[in-house]
């Protein structure tokens, strides 16, 4: 019989408390042997942080943007021979924005069951804070990094969210955050609502949604070097 694929939601930053995670989920890892996760020493930080009782002993195979488009069958062994595996990102929610998602899906395929535990989700926090459209709305993962093509993409965007009332959300790496602000400023309609959802779950999060305009007065400082969410709702 085959094991079980548990997709356990880590920490979105340094500051997050163990305490805001179920005692269940913590019995959960706490009783795992196998892992999958995007970086070793990252994995290995949040075993410490879920007190695991023997990281050493931890078996961590890892799953990043180097080996994913390669065969992956490895990965399903533990599960096949019947033991439980625990899937982790390197923050928030596992096969959410992260390569994770090829696994869960060859354990559908494998017919082995997956389990989703509770847990923070930068996408689902921008969504609850920015007061857009939370029945329709649509995540784009990362823009192009070019300035041009992001800012045409930006003005996409915007136009799907009119047309078809549908919130448009992105997210962005931490060293490009003030530059994606600045090309959304430059390229939406003065009155397009922007939403900004920077270092969640941190002693200082930063939550604020104003039309395009308006951003001109931000200081662009307090993201920078910040992992961000971006939202689009016409006003």
């Amino acid at each position: 019989m085959a094991g079980k694929l548990y997709l356990i939601p880590v920490p979105l930053n340094e500051h997050s408390s163990v305490d805001k995670f179920p005692s269940y989920q913590l019995q959960v890892v706490q009783g795992l042997k196998y892992f999958i996760a995007e970086d070793l020493r990252t994995a290995r930080r949040y075993l410490k942080f879920f007190k695991y009782p023997e990281i050493p002993t931890a078996e961590i195979a890892i799953l990043n943007e180097h080996n994913n488009r390669e065969p992956l069958n490895h990965l399903l062994k533990p599960l096949l021979a019947g033991n439980n595996v625990g899937l982790m990102s390197d923050a928030g929610c596992p096969a959410i924005a992260d390569p994770g998602a090829e696994i869960v899906r060859m354990a559908h395929i494998n017919g082995i069951e997956v389990v989703p535990l509770s847990g923070p989700s930068s996408i689902l926090f921008a969504v609850m804070c920015s007061g857009f459209n939370g029945q329709n709305f649509a995540f784009n993962g990362y823009l192009p990094a070019e300035r041009d093509r992001r800012e045409k993409n930006i003005r996409e965007l915007e136009k799907t969210a009119l047309t078809k009332r549908q919130a448009q959300f992105f997210i962005e790496t931490p060293y490009r955050s003030v530059n994606m602000l600045e090309s959304c400023i430059n390229a939406l309609k003065p009155d397009t609502l922007l939403f900004l959802g920077a270092d969640m779950e941190s002693t200082k999060p930063v939550y604020k949604t104003a039309p395009a305009k308006d951003w001109q007065k931000f200081q662009p400082e307090s993201i920078h070097k910040k992992p961000v969410v971006f939202g689009i709702w016409p006003f």
